[in-house]
């Protein structure tokens, strides 16, 4: 697969985490709401994990941004390579 394929791949996988642990907390609380002890739980890990998933996904794409910069600098050193090969070989 392409690596922008995969990257797209990863942020479904957590938008669907997402949506499940919303669905999770949804069914929870009418136990839940019995306690505020309960409701403190079940808001805090439901929002933990939302935002776990949001700091791998954000981790992802500044990896995906250093790549893509490492990427365009290689090429660059690659150009100026070819470039000074070419002045040598008059």
């Amino acid at each position: 697969m392409i690596r922008s394929s995969l990257h797209l791949l990863k942020g479904i996988g957590y938008s669907i985490s997402t949506v499940s642990v919303v669905l999770l907390a949804a069914v929870s609380w009418g136990n839940a709401s019995k306690s505020p002890l309960l409701i403190a739980c079940l808001l805090g890990g439901a929002a933990t994990s939302i935002i776990g998933m949001f700091c791998r996904w954000l981790s992802y794409e500044i990896e995906k941004r250093d790549q893509k910069r490492l990427d365009r600098r290689a090429e660059g050193e690659r150009l100026n390579r070819a470039a000074r090969s070419g002045k040598q070989a008059r």
